[in-house]
C-alpha cells in the first residue's frame, strides 16, 4: 500500500467532483513527510502512519472503505469486499504491495518483518532472546544485524558477501568493521506514530503470527525500536556465507535425532558443541546446525496478487507481479497497477531497472494517477522522468548509501570496467564504465558526488580521456563537470 498515498492525492486534486474509493484492510494510511528532492532523480522522505480519517477530511471526495478485497470481477467492473459489499468502478488501480517470502509458512518460530505489527512482534521476541538466526541478504537483513544489541546473531546468506542486493564484495568489506565494532551511534528517535484500533489486540496468539497484511514499513522502520536482547554486550554477529536453510527442527525433534549443534563461533575454526537446549534449531546447507530462540526470515517479498487473479486473465511477470505497460496499465481494460504488486513490462531505459523499494512505489503511485487521469480525459502523457535512471538513497550501518543506474553492472556482461576509490572508515566510491560512458555508481559515505554522477550517467558523456583520474581525490570533479 506504499504507492497509493500520492496516487490518491493526485487523483483527488485532478477530479474534485468524482468519488474516489480507497479499499484497504488497514485502519491507517502511510503518509510521505519531510520530502526532499536531492537531485533530478534522487529523493529522501520519511513515512508516517496516519489515521485514514485525516485523508477523508483533507479531500471530501475520497472515501476510505476499511475492508479487504475478496474478489475482482474485471469483466463486470466490480470488486467484492470481505464485509460482503460490492463496488462498481470506472477505473481501478491495484496497489496491494507485496508480502514477505518466508522460508517456511506456519512455523511459530519463523518471523517475517513487513509491517508495523510484525516489527513490534519482533521487538517483543528479541527482548527475551539470547540468540537469533537471520536469513536473507537484503535491506531489512542489513539493517537488523547492525541494529540488534545484546543478542547473538547468526546471519545466514546465500551469497559470498553481505549486501549483495545493493553492492559488491568490496563495499561489503568496507562496511564490515562497522558491524563488528563494539560501540555504535545512538539511533535517531522514531518520528512515526503507531495508530491501532481499540480491541484489535488478540490474546493467546503466538507472537509474530498474523492473518492480515498491514501496510508496508517505511524506510526508517527500525529507528526508535528497542532492538535489544537479554545480554549486556553490543554487537555479536557471525556470518555464514554461501548457504541456505535446509531444515528447521523443533526442540523435541532435535533431541530425538541426537544431533549436535554449535556454539556461537569465537573464531574462524571454532566447532565447539553447544550444551544449551534451544527452542528451535536451524540446519544449514553447509552442514552446520545452530540452536536459537527464533528465526527472522528476511528473504525478500512476493507481489500480493491475491485475490485479484481468480477469474481474471491478467498477464503476470516471471516475478509474479501484474505486468504493466509504460502507462501503468495492466492487460485488462481500465485496470492499472502500481508499486510492489506490479512488474514493469515496458522497454526500460538502459540505466533503469525495477526494484521493490519505497522510492519506486512512491514514484509509481504518482505516475499511475497521472496516467489514469490522462486516460479518463483521453489525453496522451509522456513517461515520467523518474524512470530514466535508477536512483536510490538509503542508510546502512549509519553510512549514507547512494546507488545509481547499473550500480552492480547488471546486464552489462563482461564488457565493462570498474573504477574504485576507498578511504577506510570514511567513504567507498565505485563507478561502472562501459565504452567510456558511466553506467552506474555506488557511493557510501558523505561523498557529495551523487548529483555529478547522476548527470554523467544521464547525459552519457564520453569520459575515456579521464581514465582513473575520474575518482582522483585531488581533482574537484563536482566543479569540473558542473
Amino acid at each position: 500500500l506504499s504507492s497509493w498515498f500520492l496516487f490518491l492525492y493526485k487523483l483527488a486534486a485532478e477530479f474534485p467532483s468524482e468519488d474516489i474509493f480507497l479499499v484497504t484492510a488497514s485502519p491507517v494510511i502511510k503518509a510521505v513527510t519531510n520530502f526532499k528532492q536531492v537531485s533530478k532523480t534522487l529523493e529522501e522522505f520519511d513515512v508516517e502512519e496516519q489515521p485514514s480519517s485525516l485523508l477523508e477530511k483533507r479531500y471530501p471526495n475520497i472515501r476510505v472503505i476499511q475492508s479487504g478485497v475478496k474478489q475482482l470481477k474485471s469483466d463486470e467492473h466490480k470488486i467484492y469486499t470481505e464485509d460482503g459489499k460490492e463496488y462498481i468502478y470506472e477505473k481501478l488501480c491495484l496497489c496491494a504491495g507485496a508480502k514477505p517470502k518466508l522460508i517456511v509458512e506456519g512455523n511459530p518460530y519463523v518471523l517475517g518483518i513487513r509491517d508495523t505489527d510484525s516489527a513490534q512482534a519482533f521487538q517483543k521476541n528479541l527482548a527475551q532472546a539470547e540468540r537469533i538466526v537471520v536469513v536473507g541478504n537484503g535491506g531489512i537483513a542489513l539493517e537488523l544485524v547492525y541494529e540488534i544489541q545484546g543478542c547473538e546473531v547468526i546471519w545466514a546468506i546465500k551469497d559470498k558477501a553481505i549486501g549483495n542486493t545493493f553492492f559488491d564484495s568490496g563495499a561489503a568489506e568496507f562496511l564490515l568493521p562497522k558491524l563488528t565494532a563494539e560501540g555504535r551511534e545512538t539511533p535517531i528517535e522514531c518520528k512515526r506514530t503507531k495508530y491501532t484500533v481499540e480491541g484489535s489486540e488478540e490474546k493467546g496468539r503466538p507472537t509474530g503470527a498474523s492473518d492480515k497484511l498491514g501496510s508496508a514499513l517505511g524506510p526508517d522502520w527500525h529507528e526508535g525500536l528497542h532492538l535489544k536482547g537479554t545480554k549486556e554486550f553490543s554487537h555479536k554477529v557471525h556470518i555464514e556465507t554461501l548457504c541456505e536453510v535446509k531444515k528447521i527442527h523443533f526442540q523435541q525433534e532435535f533431541i530425538q535425532l541426537q544431533w549436535t549443534s554449535l556454539t556461537f563461533p569465537k573464531g574462524e575454526k571454532n566447532v565447539e558443541a553447544d550444551e544449551v537446549l534451544w527452542p528451535v534449531y536451524v540446519e544449514l546447507s553447509n552442514g552446520k546446525i545452530y540452536g536459537c530462540n527464533f528465526i527472522v526470515s528476511a528473504t525478500g517479498v512476493v507481489p500480493n496478487v491475491e485475490p485479484f487473479l481468480d477469474g481474471n486473465n491478467f498477464a503476470v511477470g516471471e516475478d509474479g507481479g501484474l505486468k504493466v505497460d509504460k502507462h501503468m496499465h495492466t492487460s485488462l481494460p481500465d485496470v492499472f497497477a502500481a508499486g510492489d504488486i506490479c512488474t514493469a513490462a515496458w522497454e526500460p531505459s538502459p540505466v533503469w531497472h525495477q526494484m521493490r523499494l519505497w522510492t519506486q512505489a512512491r514514484q509509481m503511485g504518482w505516475y499511475a494517477a497521472k496516467c489514469m487521469a490522462a486516460d479518463a480525459l483521453g489525453e496522451s502523457i509522456d513517461m515520467d522522468f523518474s524512470f530514466e535512471l535508477f536512483a536510490h538513497i538509503t542508510k546502512f550501518f549509519n553510512y549514507k548509501v547512494v546507488v545509481l543506474g547499473r550500480y552492480n553492472a547488471q546486464g552489462l556482461g563482461s564488457d565493462h570496467e570498474l573504477i574504485l576509490r576507498c578511504t577506510k572508515g570514511h567513504e567507498y566510491v565505485k563507478v561502472v564504465m562501459q565504452n567510456g560512458r558511466m553506467m552506474g555508481a555506488v557511493l557510501i559515505g558523505e561523498t557529495d558526488l551523487e548529483e555529478t554522477f547522476e548527470n554523467l550517467i544521464l547525459n552519457q558523456m564520453d569520459l575515456s580521456a579521464y581514465g582513473e583520474d575520474l575518482l582522483n581525490p585531488d581533482i574537484d570533479i563536482e566543479d569540473y563537470f558542473d
